[in-house]
């Protein structure tokens, strides 16, 4: 009894002396509780609204303020014609289109029903379900509100996911997670494991600049993570059969600036961890986790609170998940997807330009 109390007594002792770990188990947990209670949630609100007002009458002007009046949309934009709805819903900008036809006002007005289609963006399988009914009870409002003695007929339209598969929503998410699991834990272990065992010190004799030794790590992983990549991709098409309509090189140029994003967060964790312990908790509960709250892979971003939202701009997660699912169920390209092409881009440079420099300043 007195042997173990005394291997308990040592673990607690070695436990204190290592802030690192004591960091991730009391503080990270917080953080985490904190991130999940507030940002955490599938309910929709404010959905992103595009209206198109054929008939410009004012009964058409009365159910567009309460689309907007209603707490369940926000107008981003107001176009002429209907095909003008579709660069919004291509690019996400809005997740909801509505057409008032021509003559709606008249046949309202003689006590007919009136149409309105509610198009939806449907690789977001929640949202696009949300958001039709949102629209219906929207139509059954202002129909109340006029005693009109028929309802207003709205007619929906599913873009991208007619059928509302939930699976074409989140596999993409998932390919994306496995790239960042592999490629950032692998790459973080595999440094800090050269310096546990000492062979990292054997290295820096060398003629080889730290630069290079740098390189020397990472780029196995890479070549890991592509294989990764080409072996998942396969399961994603064939297995789970999730269309790919847009370019496999549209996606392979996308893949590699958040391959080098997650590269360079495997080299800052390796900086801030002596042992590979330290690497996956560090990996795990402060970068991936939080990642994966904030990304949109789960929860909707525009519901979370602003300061939230503010985070969600730094992260490589978001860019990506948005990528992969505009490419896989929309079929768009770099046309539409140049700025996360670009943020992430200058993210890649941003993360391993810091990890680099905190990896020489380490090495001495």
């Amino acid at each position: 009894m007195r042997m173990l109390w005394n291997m308990l007594v040592k673990e607690l002792i070695q436990l204190k002396r290592d802030p690192r770990v004591l960091a991730v188990l009391f503080i990270a947990p917080v953080v985490q509780l904190t991130i999940l209670a507030y940002a955490a949630t599938t309910d929709i609100k404010m959905v992103e609204l595009a209206v198109c007002d054929l008939d410009r009458s004012p009964a058409s002007r009365q159910l567009i303020e309460d689309f907007t009046a209603s707490t369940y949309f926000r107008r981003v934009a107001t176009v002429d014609t209907q095909d003008a709805l579709d660069p919004f819903l291509a690019k996400g900008t809005a997740k909801v289109g509505v057409t008032i036809p021509e003559g709606f006002g008249a046949e309202r007005a003689a006590g007919r029903t009136g149409t309105v289609q509610v198009v939806t963006d449907g690789s977001d399988a929640m949202s696009g379900t949300l958001g039709l009914a949102y629209a219906q009870g929207v139509l059954q409002t202002t129909a109340e509100s006029e005693g009109a003695r028929l309802p207003l007929d709205l007619r929906p339209k599913i873009l991208y996911n007619p059928d509302l598969v939930s699976r074409y929503f989140m596999v993409p998410g998932v390919l994306a997670l496995i790239i960042l699991i592999m490629t950032m834990m692998l790459s973080s272990m595999a440094i800090v494991r050269e310096t546990e065992i000492g062979t990292m010190e054997q290295l820096l004799v060398t003629p080889l600049t730290p630069s290079a030794v740098i390189a020397g790590k990472l780029v196995p992983y890479a070549l890991v993570g592509i294989i990764e990549f080409l072996t998942a991709l396969s399961v994603v098409l064939f297995w789970f059969e999730v269309p790919l309509r847009g370019s496999f090189w549209t996606l392979a140029l996308l893949t590699a600036p958040f391959m080098i994003c997650c590269l360079g967060l495997g080299l800052l964790v390796s900086t801030l961890s002596r042992t590979q312990q330290q690497a996956m908790m560090i990996s795990v509960f402060v970068i991936m986790m939080p990642q994966i709250y904030l990304s949109g892979f789960v929860f909707p971003i525009q519901n979370m609170p602003q300061i939230f939202q503010w985070i969600t701009y730094g992260i490589p997660l978001r860019y990506y998940i948005t990528s992969l699912r505009g490419i896989f169920l929309k079929g768009v390209g770099l046309d539409i997807l140049w700025p996360e092409a670009l943020i992430m881009t200058g993210l890649a440079v941003v993360i391993l330009t810091f990890a680099r420099l905190r990896y020489r300043v380490r090495l001495g």
